[in-house]
């Protein structure tokens, strides 16, 4: 920004002072509401979450300057299916002319209780003990989590809940733009001349008074299946396919201002039948009509849950802030949208109908190369505060929503802090309004939803291209790697690039040597074609020399195309060689068969595993 922020009365080494409003049931009606203010009025929205665990161990499930777009999607899909959220922060932001940040900080906590008794979400998840242990140590409250937490139904959750639950609601009537047929005038007559006599036979048992009239209504009623709806006479029509529910509908919009139509869903998801209620008059209809959507209402936030939080952050179309836009929103597409798609394309442009510009604070560092070796939010603010002058006035503008002796939730608020300074060492301005549209500034618009971790363009990693390093911008193609295992323990990159130096003239031009974990390497060739030939000397019985030895000692090695097989496919073990082993031993239809299983499997992990039902 053109002037650099003032510090006003909180600074990186006072954020322990800062406080998050914590939300749980109890709150959290009027907490969205308040939200809902906050996120109209603001510019940006920080998310950050707590999980029961991450990928760090075994390292090479980590994501890799290697790995592609699609292999590193794989990683996060499987860290999303296997941890589960416990709290959700949230805050609104945005920077006014007096260059002052202003932020509304949320914590929800979260649970997923099976409010509706249908089975969702009743999860089995897993638990890095050492993550629970350190949030217990930061005086997180697991009995408020599991008692108070508020839970959640993803879209596709709440779409089969509405069909299990049948809740019946009037229907809007769309007039059919194909032809009336014959049969079509026939079913819409009979059914006409059969609500006819429906209404006269409601209206005549009012006035009727002898035991034998009120016997014959009574079998009259049986027979045209009258029924009573909120006190109110009804009958139910039933229906074969969509376009008679289509047919019943029209003939009653034209029909009586006193008719009110209810279909009911199978579950199947199909309309079985049409509920006909009778009203009393126009203005009982439109009484019957309205508490009948109050109380729709009523139960979709009931199913909703704290998801109505993430279609606050959806409608606002505002522009959110993460740490880690891979692992966060592959977490937040799993549990609050649908279930994950196999391939990376078709998760970012889901993703996109929901969040269209989604900001990653470790893309914008690495790209604007204002980063060192940060490994988390707090370490980021440190470096910057250590390396640049760039302080930010602060200010958390509801003193109500200060609850002493909590801290969870900090990180989105820092994730805003971070953000702002950031902007102001590359003289971004992060005031969106100075644009047309509401547009963001070109630095950060050409920043948006960049999913690589690799600080690569997700677009971009289709064209097979990675980076080896981490800190080192050089790409390569991804058929110039060579995975290769099965050398003696305790072998550092260097030493395992000078027994191949001699081992073979292949290795005389230029390569290099890097360990993915102590029992894999990967080696790359500069140079196209050296890496198929190293392929083809390998599978070649004639091998001769040092290389020869290597080979009786157990050395393996494979192309890229297996490393992205054991990441689609969930192959997933200890160590990377072993992995790759499971990949080339297994034929492509028992891996194809074994997919759902393997990917589930978690006997590797030293954590436990929670399943609901038995709580």
């Amino acid at each position: 920004m053109g002037s650099a922020f003032q510090l006003r009365r909180r600074s990186l080494c006072t954020c322990s002072k800062w406080r998050v409003k914590q939300v749980t049931t109890s709150n959290f009606e009027e907490s969205l509401e308040e939200m809902k203010t906050h996120i109209g009025a603001s510019d940006f929205v920080a998310v950050s979450m707590g999980k029961t665990g991450s990928p760090s161990a075994p390292s090479w499930l980590r994501p890799l300057p290697f790995d592609t777009a699609q292999t590193a999607y794989s990683k996060a899909r499987r860290s999303a299916h296997r941890f589960q959220l416990l709290h959700f922060a949230v805050c609104p932001f945005s920077v006014t002319a007096s260059h002052k940040l202003l932020v509304h900080p949320y914590n929800f906590v979260l649970f997923p209780r099976d409010e509706m008794k249908m089975g969702m979400p009743a999860y089995s998840f897993s638990c890095q003990t050492s993550l629970l242990t350190s949030m217990a140590r930061q005086g997180f409250d697991f009995n408020a989590c599991i008692y108070n937490g508020i839970s959640y139904l993803s879209r596709a959750q709440e779409s089969v809940a509405r069909i299990r639950l049948g809740t019946a609601l009037p229907s809007r009537v769309m007039k059919s733009s194909s032809a009336s047929t014959v049969a079509d005038t026939v079913f819409v007559e009979r059914i006409r001349s059969r609500i006819k006599h429906w209404r006269v036979s409601c209206e005549s048992s009012d006035t009727t008074t002898s035991r034998d009239e009120e016997l014959i209504n009574s079998l009259r009623n049986i027979v045209l299946g009258n029924e009573q709806f909120r006190s109110r006479p009804c009958m139910t029509i039933d229906v074969c396919s969509e376009r008679q529910v289509q047919l019943i509908l029209e003939m009653l919009e034209d029909y009586s201002d006193h008719l009110l139509p209810l279909p009911i869903p199978a579950k199947s998801g199909t309309i079985h039948a049409v509920q006909v209620v009778l009203a009393n008059s126009k203005e009982d209809k439109d009484m019957l009509e309205s508490e009948l959507r109050t109380l729709e209402e009523k139960e979709s936030k009931k199913i909703r849950g704290f998801r109505e939080v993430i279609d606050l952050i959806s409608a606002s179309q505002k522009p959110v802030i993460s740490h880690n836009s891979l692992n966060d929103c592959t977490l937040i597409h799993s549990k609050f949208i649908a279930p994950l798609p196999p391939e990376v394309d078709e998760f970012v442009s889901s993703l996109s109908s929901v969040f269209p510009k989604v900001l990653d604070i470790n893309y914008l560092m690495n790209k604007h190369g204002t980063t060192g070796k940060v490994t988390n939010i707090t370490s980021a603010i440190s470096y910057l505060n250590n390396h640049f002058f760039a302080p930010v006035d602060l200010e958390i503008p509801d003193p109500a929503t200060v609850k002493e002796g909590k801290i969870h939730g900090l990180n989105a608020l820092r994730l805003c802090y971070l953000f702002v300074k950031l902007c102001s060492i590359l003289k971004i301005s992060p005031n969106v309004t100075e644009f047309d549209n509401k547009r963001l500034a070109p630095e950060l618009q050409d920043s948006t939803n960049v999913f690589h971790p690799c600080s690569d363009p997700i677009q971009d990693s289709f064209n097979g291209d990675v980076k080896v390093w981490t800190n080192n911008s050089t790409k390569v193609s991804c058929e110039h790697l060579v995975f290769l295992w099965g050398f003696k323990s305790g072998m550092t990159a260097g030493m395992l690039k000078s027994v191949l130096l001699s081992s073979h003239d292949i290795f005389s031009g230029e390569f290099d040597v890097k360990l993915v974990d102590k029992s894999c390497a990967i080696v790359v060739f500069w140079q196209p074609g050296v890496s198929k030939r190293f392929l083809k000397i390998m599978n070649n019985e004639e091998i001769r020399g040092d290389l020869k030895e290597l080979v009786s000692d157990g050395l393996r090695i494979t192309g890229y195309e297996t490393y992205n097989t054991i990441c689609r496919l969930g192959l997933w073990e200890v160590d990377l060689a072993e992995s790759l082993e499971r990949a080339l031993e297994s034929s492509c239809s028992d891996r194809e068969g074994n997919c759902e299983k393997n990917s589930s499997e978690i006997n590797w992990y030293n954590d436990n595993v929670i399943n609901l039902d038995e709580l």
